[in-house]
C-alpha cells in the first residue's frame, strides 16, 4: 500500500497539512514512495519558491509518473467507461495500485472513477 495523491494531496502538503505530511512520512520510513503523475504537478506547480517552498521540498519525496502517451490511453477509456471528462483525475486512480490510498479533495469523483475502473482503493478525504 501507498500514498497517491492528486491536486488537492499536492495543495495539502503546501499548506502543511500535518495528517498527510505524517503518512507521508510514514511511507518512507516503511520504505514506500509516494506517487503522483505530471498532469497533476502541472496543475499545482506555479514555480516552487515563496509559499510553495514547503511543495518543492515535498516533491522531493513523491514520484512523479510521466502521464505518457499510453496512461494518457488507459485514461480515456477510463473516461469513455465512466461517462467523465477529467484526464487528471482518471489517470490518477490508474497509477493507483490494489489497497493504495489516494488523497483527494474530490473524493466524490474518484470514487466513481474507482468504481468504474474496478479499482480496490482508499479515498482519503483532505
Amino acid at each position: 500500500m501507498t500514498v497517491v495523491l492528486d491536486a488537492g494531496g499536492l495543495l495539502a502538503l503546501e499548506a502543511g497539512d500535518r495528517r498527510l505530511l505524517a503518512h507521508l512520512k510514514g511511507e518512507r520510513l516503511a520504505g514506500r514512495t509516494a506517487c503522483t503523475h505530471g498532469g497533476v504537478v502541472g496543475q499545482v506547480w506555479r514555480g516552487g519558491s515563496g509559499r510553495q517552498a514547503p511543495l518543492a521540498h515535498a516533491l522531493r519525496h513523491v514520484a512523479t509518473i510521466p502521464l505518457d502517451d499510453a496512461l494518457g490511453r488507459r485514461a480515456g477509456s477510463l473516461l469513455a467507461t465512466s461517462r467523465t471528462s477529467d484526464v487528471i483525475d482518471a489517470a490518477v486512480v490508474l497509477i493507483a495500485d490494489t489497497a493504495d490510498r489516494i488523497f483527494t479533495s474530490d473524493p466524490d469523483d474518484i470514487e466513481h472513477l474507482a468504481r468504474a475502473a474496478g479499482a480496490d482503493v482508499e479515498i482519503v478525504a483532505i
